[in-house]
């Protein structure tokens, strides 16, 4: 299995794993919690087939890459993602990110500017600051993101499965869109991934990427749905559409959360529709 190194715990290296298929210019996937890149399988195979090369990998903490004790906050997420997009030598790429990925993409412009890059795509995505303070009166109160995190140290299992009733909206879409299978699976992964990083990942998506925003220069796409419990449209996928200036907004009717998976065909066809534009 293919791995990049990102640094060091101890006496052990922190190495990323990833997956580089077809050919073409690179599409660089990036996962949303507490999932890994095999979530972007209803993406893979559509962007292979319109003729693009296609990376995913697994941020650290998830899936089959390393499960350090530290390195859990965006600026260290962008790093890895620098070092992979630099280990790949990858140039004229677009980055896609769904929901905390669309985190990694926003920091990357901030830290690493936008050199190489062709275009981005936000995807139910956390920027631009989803935390509730006097100068962002709408977001989300400090005591949702506590109680998630003394959920996640409870017992992180049972919070899974409650997180993804609303990853979901299975109480409207299962059995239409989603099947209970599907969300087992999401579980299965989910299960996989490191409970310090599942714990720790939780402040992250209130970080302020405001100013990360502001740093785009490339063509951005945002898709995100209407119905996201989880990452609210007026949170998120509205002000990141109204902070780029050119950006594109793409709003899914009755999208919950994960859209990438219960409204994949909606959303690869905005997403292909973009990359060759």
């Amino acid at each position: 299995m293919p791995f990049v190194s990102v640094g060091k715990e101890n006496s052990d290296s922190i190495d990323l794993y990833y997956e580089d298929h077809g050919t073409g210019k690179p599409v660089v996937l990036i996962h949303g919690y507490p999932l890994n890149g095999a979530s972007w399988e209803k993406q893979v195979s559509v962007l292979l087939d319109a003729g693009f090369r296609v990376i995913t990998y697994d941020r650290r903490g998830f899936g089959n890459s390393s499960k350090p004790t530290a390195g859990y906050n965006y600026d260290t997420f962008a790093d890895d993602l620098h070092k992979l997009v630099s280990h790949l030598k990858l140039h004229d790429f677009t980055l896609v990110g769904f929901s905390m990925g669309g985190g990694e993409i926003a920091r990357y412009f901030g830290k690493h500017g936008s050199k190489g890059i062709k275009k981005a795509v936000f995807i139910g995505a956390v920027p631009p600051f989803l935390l509730k303070t006097q100068d962002n009166p709408e977001g989300v109160g400090q005591d949702v993101f506590d109680g998630i995190q003394k959920a996640i140290s409870t017992d992180r299992y049972a919070f899974f499965t409650e997180f993804f009733k609303n990853f979901f909206n299975t109480d409207t879409l299962m059995g239409k869109r989603v099947s209970e299978e599907t969300v087992q699976a999401c579980w299965n992964l989910a299960a996989t991934s490191s409970a310090k990083a599942s714990y720790d990942c939780v402040p992250t998506w209130h970080e302020d990427f405001r100013k990360d925003l502001s740093r785009i220069d490339v063509p951005i796409l945002v898709i995100h749905g209407d119905a996201d419990r989880i990452v609210p449209l007026s949170a998120s996928g509205e002000k990141i559409a109204n902070s780029v200036k050119g950006a594109k907004l793409v709003v899914i009717s009755g999208g919950p959360h994960c859209i990438t998976w219960t409204h994949a065909d909606e959303v690869n066809s905005a997403l292909v529709n973009f990359l060759k534009s």
